[in-house]
């Protein structure tokens, strides 16, 4: 099994909307995965508005390839190196650790990832 960033299993990010990789709502990933989407982040106005800004426009629904858009307070894998991005621009989601894989801290630091950390509803 996957590990998240705390050392454990690796929980699901997100079923609606549906999110990971390989879209099975865990932000598990492979070799095939150049973006290393292993970050489940929840959805704020700011971080919409800065990824789309920064050329990754998440919020647009785009039908033809199913993707409804998201709003905020949606969960989604995010690439682990936008995080990071977000982070240096001050825009950074929180972030849901249990369902955040390990691999993000070939990216991240554990101590940012928790300093953003979701609980209980908010940051």
């Amino acid at each position: 099994m996957a590990q998240n960033v705390l050392g454990s299993e690796l929980q699901p990010c997100s079923y609606d909307p549906l999110t990971g990789w390989f879209r099975d709502g865990c932000c598990n990933t492979d070799s095939g995965d150049f973006g290393v989407h292993t970050v489940c982040a929840v959805m704020t106005a700011e971080f919409l508005e800065f990824s789309k800004s920064a050329g990754n426009d998440l919020s647009t629904p785009q039908p033809a390839g199913g993707f409804e858009g998201l709003v905020p307070g949606d969960r989604w894998c995010l690439c682990a190196s936008r995080w990071t991005e977000a982070l240096e621009a001050a825009s950074a989601p929180p972030v849901v650790l249990e369902a955040t894989h390990a691999r993000t801290l070939e990216w991240a630091s554990r101590s940012d990832l928790e300093a953003h950390r979701f609980t209980n509803g908010a940051a």
